[in-house]
């Protein structure tokens, strides 16, 4: 079966297979049970409910299985349904950092990668080792996470031999107590929890439903903290204490014990303000290159913020 051709954005880095628009009829031949999700729109195109759980959840099965392979992909009620075309991005961008030296893009097992804070759904390390057969280290401090991400992991033969999940046991570490004293990796990456509370997230969770149009005309309710409010996340996913600058502080003030072990950290950087006393951090601390990639996707624009101590040759 030919891959969905569709007309390519320039949004999107070149090389992700998810620009223009999606073919529903491919993807309905790998998965069925897309078709049940699949409506007109104004124009007389198709496409899905995208405030529908349960229409993302299974184009996100259809692409997994399409694009990479996947064909078992299962995640609990209330844990992050990620984005794929954003998240190929990510993926893309960081090859294209790989290459930077070496003038082509490194493929296959010798590249090894850190994701911290993979979340039940796995889906760097799953687009990553099926884009370039990187091997990958996937961690989280959530045990339910590392548990789902591993039963993905073995019921996909693609998967079992370039992804490890591993549990962080200590909620504060970010790298220690992972990065082992004889490891090495050619790059980490990681989607932070970008909010400082669960009431922050789940305002803007709101309000990204509100422009979904999914929600009635009504009055708005004063803001609760409901639990079982499916939000798209959980803690871990969506916020820490100090939302998304405090993490990404901690996360360069421990990339110093690990300078010459990594050849690139990276992360993602929701915040535009954030991207400046960022990198007057890691200039302080010793970082000899940092860069900064926007990403678009459609009207969202996001950041990848990637830096190193030393110039690495190979790591």
């Amino acid at each position: 079966m030919s891959k969905p051709q569709a007309k390519k954005a320039a949004s999107l880095h070149p090389r992700n297979p998810h620009s223009g628009r999606y073919d529903f009829a491919a993807l309905c031949q790998v998965s069925p049970e897309l078709n049940t999700f699949i409506k007109p729109n104004p124009k007389g195109d198709n496409t899905i409910d995208f405030a529908d759980n349960k229409a993302v959840l299974c184009l996100n099965k259809a692409l997994l299985a399409f694009h990479y392979g996947v064909t078992f992909w299962q995640i609990p009620e209330r844990y992050l349904c990620p984005p794929i075309p954003g998240r190929a991005d990510y993926i893309h961008y960081l090859a294209d950092l790989l290459a930077d030296k070496q003038g082509e893009i490194p493929r296959g097992k010798k590249v090894r990668a850190l994701d911290i804070g993979t979340g039940a759904n796995c889906i760097y390390p799953i687009i990553g080792s099926q884009s370039y057969g990187w091997q990958f280290v996937a961690t989280d401090i959530d045990p339910v996470s590392i548990s789902v991400a591993s039963t993905i992991v073995q019921s996909n033969p693609c998967l079992t031999a370039l992804i490890k999940p591993v549990l962080q046991k200590n909620s504060e570490a970010i790298f220690h107590g992972i990065i082992k004293p004889n490891d090495q990796f050619d790059l980490t990456l990681c989607n932070p929890p970008f909010h400082a509370s669960m009431a922050e997230a789940q305002a803007a969770n709101q309000r990204k439903q509100h422009n979904l149009g999914k929600r009635k005309k009504r009055k708005d309710k004063p803001l609760t903290v409901d639990k079982k409010l499916n939000f798209g996340g959980q803690k871990a996913e969506l916020w820490c204490e100090g939302g998304e600058i405090a993490f990404l502080s901690q996360m360069a003030q421990e990339s110093v014990d690990y300078a010459e072990q990594v050849g690139w950290f990276s992360s993602l950087v929701s915040k535009a303000d954030n991207i400046v006393p960022l990198k007057k951090t890691l200039k302080q601390l010793g970082a000899t290159e940092i860069k900064v990639i926007k990403m678009t996707q459609g009207q969202k624009i996001s950041r990848l913020m990637a830096w190193r101590f030393t110039v690495h040759s190979d790591v």
